[in-house]
């Protein structure tokens, strides 16, 4: 059994219903029942087709809503992105001059036990 792409969706029975309703709240008197089906069927088209134009309008605002949403993250994150050169307070800039002098410390007695021992 093959499944096209664009199978068309059985109508809900809801839908239906709704539509039967409307139809028999219009009748005229005089109109047969192939009449009332036939205007049913074209309520029935036009809730449907409304309902997909408010799914369609729903897609387009989560899409538009989720890209402002991305738009303001990547802004906050840009902002809360460290400069290149950072700031170096407290303890962190002692840090690399304490290694550098600890480093020439230990070449110096390294150089002194070599030739004084």
């Amino acid at each position: 059994m093959r499944y096209s792409k664009h199978k068309k969706a059985e109508a809900s029975p809801e839908t239906r219903a709704e539509a039967e309703r409307v139809a028999r709240a219009t009748q005229r008197p005089g109109q047969t029942k192939e009449q009332t089906r036939l205007i049913a069927q074209g309520i029935q088209k036009g809730i449907e087709e409304y309902k997909k134009q408010q799914k369609a309008r729903a897609r387009a605002a989560d899409k538009a809503r989720r890209q402002q949403q991305r738009q303001q993250n990547t802004e906050m994150h840009e902002d809360n992105e460290p400069d290149a050169a950072p700031s170096c307070n407290g303890p962190d800039r002692l840090l690399p001059w304490g290694l550098l002098a600890l480093s020439w410390a230990g070449f110096l007695l390294y150089l002194w036990l070599t030739r004084h021992g």
